[in-house]
């Protein structure tokens, strides 16, 4: 009997272990829940005048609204649509009745319509929330400027291209139509929840360890270990 003490013990450790694990992941997946609910109930709310001096911490996701007009410039953004193809987001210069310079997320355009697209309008309306997206990793490559191609929307380096804030509108209501141009507006599903999958994947490693360790308390009890 001596001989299972320890590997009983180990086997005992490593199941609490795993669970534990599988344990705090449900509390994270409750706690990413809460917090998505109340991202969703922000997106949807009415909107405000846009802010003189936004901050991330403060006013991602914020709705906001902007009068003014699209000056024609823009950066596209590398993305892709299941049903549409490859094509680019859309990253406009968008000039207020109080002469700021932001940036507007106007959504997706296949490559096959972004041939003599045009970007600029007339004095408009538009409504959407305030955005820093972070979808740049360590391996995203530079922009492609003699193709006007971007791989992220990081607004930074992206408004200091386009000499304008550094403020970024997703617009759910553009104000300009253009053909072709599909508006896509901010959502939480862009909001990674994968706790769900990591919680199952330690419940099953504490099943597995425990087999494991069961199947070699057998063969020491056989003596075959």
């Amino acid at each position: 009997m001596a001989r299972l003490i320890l590997p009983l013990m180990f086997g005992i450790a490593g199941v609490a272990v795993l669970m534990a694990l599988g344990f705090w992941q449900l509390s994270r997946l409750d706690e990413k829940q809460t917090v998505i609910a109340e991202i969703e109930a922000r997106i949807g709310a009415a909107p405000v005048t846009l802010p003189e001096a936004p901050e991330e911490a403060r006013d991602r996701y914020l709705p906001v609204f902007a009068e003014g007009y699209y000056t024609g410039e823009a950066a596209h953004v590398l993305s892709s649509q299941r049903e549409q193809g490859t094509g680019s987001r859309v990253i406009a210069v968008f000039e207020t009745n109080a002469g700021r310079r932001i940036l507007v997320d106007r959504g997706f355009l296949p490559d096959v319509a972004r041939p003599g697209a045009d970007f600029a309008s007339d004095t408009v309306r538009i409504v959407g929330n305030l955005h820093w997206p972070r979808d740049a990793t360590s391996s995203t490559p530079p922009p492609d400027l003699a193709r006007g191609l971007w791989f992220s929307r990081t607004v930074a380096p992206l408004a200091a291209h386009l000499d304008t804030e550094a403020l970024l509108i997703v617009a759910r209501q553009d104000g300009a139509g253009v053909a072709g141009l599909i508006t896509m507006p901010v959502a939480t599903i862009d909001i990674r929840n994968d706790h769900l999958e990591y919680a199952i994947t330690w419940f099953l490693l504490a099943l597995v360890w425990a087999g494991m360790t069961g199947f070699l308390l057998w063969r020491i009890r056989r003596g075959t270990a």
